[in-house]
């Protein structure tokens, strides 16, 4: 993959912030997984999430079985952070940014393995409901924490505080090759 060409397109891009990282670097812990599984809704209901990506082990071999990891982030502000609702709506902004650096990525013959802020709202209804494959698995990202990774470390790593202030909302995506 040619960086240089690549790092010209993400200048272009509204990220906070883009770095390359060995996914060694990366903390892998069950507290993460922990917090799937104890508050998120969505825990069970599809692949994208605990228990259907696997375990925090086998999501850690998967993503230490690649050489390098893309880390991108968006910033946006919202009026309440406290608002789940006006959160969540701020983030396809950010998926739709993750989505255009996986497709630069495919145009030099790389396929990503994409982590991002999803819990997959590609169909009405998740075939992992039903026992059947992903119909989209090439356009479904599991998110970041599926994979029980505390990105808070990569990112301190880097200078870049995860809270900013009491309004901004702060979306990583890691896409590793």
């Amino acid at each position: 993959m040619n960086r240089e060409l690549l790092d010209a397109h993400l200048a272009q891009l509204p990220l906070y912030l883009y770095d390359y990282l060995s996914p060694e670097e990366l903390e892998f812990t069950g507290r993460v997984r922990w917090i799937c599984e104890n508050e998120c809704p969505m825990y069970g209901k599809t692949w994208a999430c605990p228990p259907g990506v696997g375990s925090v082990d086998s999501c850690k071999k998967t993503c230490l079985g690649y050489e390098n990891c893309l880390l991108i982030a968006t910033i946006t502000e919202v009026d309440d952070i406290s608002n789940v609702e006006e959160t969540l709506e701020t983030r396809p902004e950010h998926e739709n940014v993750t989505n255009v650096v996986r497709d630069l990525m495919r145009e030099q013959g790389v396929e990503p393995y994409v982590l991002s802020t999803e819990a997959c709202q590609l169909c009405d209804r998740c075939a992992y409901l039903d026992g059947q494959p992903c119909r989209f698995p090439e356009k479904m990202h599991p998110c970041v924490e599926s994979h029980g990774i505390n990105i808070i470390p990569a990112l301190e790593s880097r200078g870049l505080d995860f809270q900013y202030g009491e309004n901004v909302v702060t979306w990583v995506s890691l896409l590793f090759y």
